[in-house]
């Protein structure tokens, strides 16, 4: 190998871009790359020309022409005649809805899970463990089938509900109402509503920019709090008490909107035949969350036990001798460590949930799946276009989830000097 100690600016010579390692890994980049390029190219060429020979172009025209199908579950207006371009969007709002849903219900159970397994009582652990090996040893499809047999098969139908003795009982303080046709659930409403703001078909309404407003503006107030305190730890050697600051800083302007809008909960009613006033949640997409979050939580629960194992035994005991109790020792000492552990494996398990979802097929939810991926593509016959479509959309889904995931966990990981 050529290495050059006694001049700082040697000669250049070609042979340096191979035995000087100054130049070589540039090299093998350069290399790499050109192959890459060379494949990409090649593949690129080739689908062109079988598409031609089919009598086919790569064009994406398609997605500007009618739909001409129905959604059942929309976050925004949507109906036949809007175009597949629409159609593609209600989709891919439906795949983030049912993603955001099971990240948040299957990590909160995970974590529920994941610590009641390290419980000195030894029939919750072992209910925990069973939990845990029955659920991630079995394929998720065949869990999403169960949740709807089950939707399908027990839960009884709205007329159900009807009368002064009723064959079913709504739950959660008569707020909810499982049926086997959909989940009728309560709606928000406001005897006070200040208007919306109209953009195209969509409305925003004031109400929802007023409480975003006053929760940023809470965020850096107590964020600066914070700074404070610190500076006075830093000074004086004591932490002043700010906890009550910090949720009066939260609470009290987001009670004050609440009781000047009259923000309440409108219960479902059964008039009729099907529930009224409340929200009509299709039981496809109840039945694909409870089933990812199941299954998803199985395994992060996994990951919180290895994470909160990982930690010193001695953590906990210097924590005892302090005079912490069991619980306060967990929320305060062996959590915040366990996640610079437990938040790695995390993101794969939100990249996994999110893909996951595009198994809504099974149940009839129109995902992104069901939608450009589905009943776009028989329509229109442009499976290269439509295919394409999804793997980008997918790709930046992942990649944006992995990428947030990442910038909290460089947040929270250890700091080294």
């Amino acid at each position: 190998m050529v290495t050059y100690t006694g001049a700082d600016h040697p000669p250049f010579r070609l042979s340096m871009l191979i035995y000087d390692r100054r130049y070589r890994s540039l090299t093998l980049q350069a290399i790499v790359f050109i192959l890459v390029m060379v494949m990409a190219s090649w593949l690129i060429d080739n689908t062109l020309r079988n598409l031609s020979a089919m009598g086919k172009t790569l064009s994406f025209d398609f997605l500007f022409r009618r739909a001409g199908y129905d959604i059942p579950q929309q976050l925004i207006p949507y109906n036949s005649d809007d175009t597949h371009l629409r159609a593609t969007i209600v989709g891919l709002l439906n795949t983030l809805l049912v993603s955001l849903l099971g990240c948040i219900a299957a990590t909160v159970l995970g974590v529920v899970v994941g610590v009641l397994r390290l419980s000195s009582n030894w029939l919750i652990a072992r209910l925990m463990t069973i939990y845990v090996e029955v659920f991630r040893n079995i394929p998720v499809l065949l869990w999403i089938l169960v949740c709807l047999a089950i939707f399908t098969e027990v839960m009884p139908a709205p007329n159900a509900y009807r009368g002064e003795n009723p064959a079913a009982q709504m739950i959660l303080f008569d707020l909810i109402a499982p049926t086997n046709r959909y989940t009728a659930i309560p709606s928000l409403g406001m005897t006070n509503p200040p208007g919306t703001i109209a953009l195209g078909r969509e409305a925003i309404s004031w109400a929802l920019i007023a409480y975003v407003v006053v929760i940023v503006v809470a965020w850096i107030a107590w964020r600066r709090l914070r700074v404070w305190a610190q500076a006075v730890q830093d000074r004086t050697g004591t932490r002043p008490t700010t906890w009550w600051i910090s949720l009066a800083i939260f609470a009290v302007p987001l009670l004050l909107l609440t009781w000047y809008f009259g923000l309440h909960l409108v219960p479902p009613v059964l008039r009729g035949f099907n529930f009224a006033d409340g929200i009509n949640l299709d039981n496809a997409l109840v039945v694909l969350w409870l089933a990812l979050t199941l299954y998803t939580g199985a395994f992060i629960a996994e990951i919180v036990r290895g994470g909160i194992l990982a930690v010193s035994r001695g953590q906990t005991e210097a924590a005892f001798a302090l005079g912490l109790r069991p619980r306060r020792t967990m929320s305060l000492v062996v959590l915040p460590q366990a996640l610079r552990v437990i938040v790695p494996p995390l993101i794969s398990q939100y990249l996994n949930l999110t893909k996951n979802s595009s198994l809504a097929i099974a149940v009839g939810y129109m995902d992104l799946r069901g939608t450009l991926g589905g009943t776009t593509l028989n329509q229109t016959g442009r499976e290269m276009e439509c295919m394409v479509l999804m793997m980008g959309i997918y790709l930046a889904l992942s990649l944006i989830i992995s990428g947030g995931m990442n910038i909290f966990n460089s947040r929270v990981k250890l700091k080294e000097r």
